[in-house]
């Protein structure tokens, strides 16, 4: 692809990124998250995530270091649970005392859960990140760019400095992070996955589709790729998200005054149909 090309095709997806900034969620997202929301309520009653629990197996991370007191032994049997709220506030505790590693360890842990793959992803791979020299560094630098510039520099901060540490983890770290210190500017950090990517690259497609910029979907399938987002996409998605929170508030189906990252956990379990 040559620059001219290259320009072409950025342009294309910031006219995509303002279509979607100015339809935010079409109906049928919309309808699929109030039969979220009617289902998961009395759970999330507060209008937070902090009920949101993940399975663990303390066993599992053994060899893992420093292991925040908020989880469960790992020398304990069976599995164990923590919600975001422990999570959160086992950060805020970590980040008071400057211990980085142990707070990334805690987002790391709740982010993995019970999954893992054939290639060791999970404590074998947290392992190697933890043994990384500049570990310390990349973490505190990334929390002072939250509090000192924003959520996006942030992200810029830990973008592929840290080893085996990738954006769908990373930003559980900012996530959380951002809870217990507040950005000076810009909206407040958000978890941004794999599966959420897929989400905005549905709404992409359709909204480039209706509108011509990108009849066939590729402009939608390289902004909202399976991870290496940049921070530009990363601030896109913020953006997006809290002005979509802000669009379904106002709505009968949704929880009035609901935080952004409510939505975060909704749109990551929602599947809709759409036609066309």
């Amino acid at each position: 692809m040559n620059e001219q090309d290259g320009q072409g095709r950025q342009e294309r997806a910031d006219a995509v990124d303002r279509e979607m900034a100015a339809h935010l969620l079409p109906d049928a997202v919309v309808r699929a998250l109030g039969s979220w929301w009617e289902t998961n309520a009395a759970a999330y009653a507060d209008g937070t995530p902090g009920a949101h629990t993940v399975r663990y197996t303390p066993g599992r991370w053994a060899q893992i270091t420093p292991w925040p007191e908020a989880l469960a032994p790992t020398s304990a049997g069976g599995d164990a649970a923590v919600s975001r709220a422990e999570v959160a506030s086992a950060v805020a505790d970590a980040l008071r005392r400057e211990a980085f590693r142990e707070a990334l360890v805690g987002t790391y842990v709740w982010g993995k859960g019970k999954r893992g793959t054939p290639g060791g992803s999970g404590p074998a791979t947290l392992h190697k990140i933890l043994a990384f020299d500049g570990l310390d560094a990349a973490l505190a630098a990334a929390v002072t760019a939250l509090r000192e510039q924003g959520a996006s520099q942030a992200y810029a901060a830990l973008q592929g400095r840290v080893p085996g540490l990738g954006p769908s983890f990373f930003t559980k770290f900012l996530y959380f992070t951002g809870i217990a210190v507040p950005s000076a500017h810009g909206p407040r950090p958000l978890i941004l996955d794999r599966v959420l990517s897929r989400r905005l690259r549905r709404m992409a497609a359709a909204v480039g589709r209706e509108s011509g910029h990108d009849v066939d979907g590729s402009i939608a399938a390289w902004v909202w790729s399976d991870g290496n987002w940049s921070p530009h996409r990363y601030a896109v998605y913020l953006s997006f998200i809290h002005a979509a929170a802000d669009q379904l508030a106002a709505d009968e189906g949704w929880p009035s005054g609901a935080a952004p990252d409510l939505l975060e956990c909704a749109l990551f379990t929602t599947a809709w149909e759409t036609s066309g």
